[in-house]
């Protein structure tokens, strides 16, 4: 059986492997008082592990492996971060391994239920759209909650991950790096990366300076989209942007990104990147501080007045520049103001609080996603087929975490899901 390392860390960390006969190569019972903390991340597998070997008691690492050989092939063997390892655990013990100084590591081998590992590889070849489709039905309802509540958690701080590298190039400005983080959901999905890249042509610093001018934010904003490139004689006021960009383009020494980035294909009109755009300006044009002022607003209808903007006259009746179209004011709707507090907003609270060690930001950011509406789309609608619904935004940002995080790729070892109906299956096998 082609058995990944990964199933011995489940195996290892679950204790599901026969204790009675975990022997090392010299023949002594190894009793496992504690098997340590799991660790993801670049050495030991366990840390902290309590291991009795023979008569002597043993406090240290724990390192798995398919086989003993490993050791050497993964380069352990000159690495000193691995001397404390008092176990080796293998599948295989095909060679004898040593620490840094020579010393001998006891290494043991695991043996298991060979259903458990069958059970799992079923879960791993299911084609259904999550692996354990036919199984879910079987879990308590309490532990797809539990697990679900950890899975917001989880996605708020991959999302943190990403506002803190863009902290850190910023100097610590928050308002610097949420007008980069903000630009960047007003794209999305579609436009986000050209949105992005804008943000970053066009320092808030700039904009700072011209903010009251909504006309000289507009130049700015467009002259650096790329569409201010050549004068539109058939349009006057991309004629009269285009003059003012060409000052304000060479007081600021800036440089516009390419106009092909931008994606208007299969869009609605409505969410045009120009429009887009425009809608961007007169929110930078209204609010001064922005991420100030969202810090200082406790109630979503605060939030949804601070986001609900209107760009200026002209873009009532163009949704691109020269054509002109239906007058229709073109404020954010409920779906475009929902994807930014989920995605902007409440990221930026929840890392706020983190940062400024003030709980009552993170906890008001899982507030917000309790009172949201949850998100409507493909994958929230197959939960909803399959039994597991979501009554709001905090529900929702879980389910989608579990879906594209893992069950696209199977990572049924880690999810707790995963574990329950792997682990009902050994509890089945060992009843009487």
């Amino acid at each position: 059986m082609n058995i990944p390392e990964k199933f011995l860390h489940y195996l290892w960390k679950h204790r599901l492997f026969s204790e009675a006969e975990l022997f090392t190569q010299s023949g002594d019972q190894v009793e496992v008082i504690q098997v340590g903390q799991h660790n993801p991340d670049a050495g030991p597998d366990f840390q902290n592990a309590r291991i009795r070997i023979g008569t002597t008691i043993w406090v240290g690492n724990v390192e798995i492996h398919i086989h003993a050989s490993d050791w050497y092939h993964h380069g352990h063997g000159h690495d000193k971060a691995y001397d404390n390892v008092v176990l080796q655990v293998v599948l295989n013990n095909n060679q004898p391994v040593r620490r840094t100084n020579n010393e001998l590591i006891p290494t043991a081998e695991l043996l298991f239920d060979n259903e458990l590992f069958m059970h799992y590889r079923q879960l791993l070849e299911n084609e259904s759209w999550i692996p354990c489709e036919k199984k879910l039905p079987e879990v308590d309802r309490s532990i797809i909650d539990f697990w679900l509540s950890r899975l917001t958690i989880e996605r708020l701080e991959h999302k943190s991950h990403e506002i803190e590298q863009s902290l850190r190039e910023s100097q610590n400005n928050w308002e610097s790096a949420f007008y980069r983080k903000l630009a960047r959901n007003f794209g999305f999905k579609v436009n986000a990366e050209p949105f992005e890249l804008l943000a970053r042509s066009l320092p808030l610093k700039h904009l700072t300076r011209h903010k009251d001018n909504l006309f000289q934010l507009e130049a700015l904003f467009f002259g650096q989209a790329g569409f201010l490139q050549q004068k539109r004689l058939d349009d006057p006021y991309h004629m009269k942007l285009f003059d003012e960009y060409l000052y304000l383009r060479k007081k600021f020494q800036l440089k516009p990104i390419e106009k092909h980035l931008w994606r208007f294909a299969r869009l609605r009109p409505v969410n045009f990147p120009t429009v887009r755009i425009a809608q961007f300006c007169a929110l930078m044009h209204r609010s001064d501080r922005l991420f100030s002022n969202i810090l200082e607003k406790r109630q979503i209808r605060e939030l949804k007045h601070l986001l609900d903007v209107e760009p200026s006259s002209y873009w009532h009746t163009h949704y691109g520049f020269h054509k002109t179209s239906t007058r229709k004011i073109k404020r954010l709707g409920s779906e475009a103001f929902q994807n930014l507090i989920i995605n902007t907003l409440v990221p930026f609270l929840f890392v706020y609080g983190i940062k400024q060690n003030i709980p009552s930001y993170k906890e008001r950011a899982l507030d917000l996603l309790l009172e949201l509406d949850p998100e409507k789309n493909s994958i929230i609608r197959r939960w909803s087929a399959l039994g597991i619904d979501a009554p709001n935004a905090y529900h929702s940002q879980a389910l989608l975490e579990l879906k594209n995080n893992y069950c696209n790729h199977r990572r049924c070892l880690d999810c707790q899901i995963g574990n329950h109906i792997l682990m009902r299956h050994d509890r089945k096998e060992q009843s009487p």
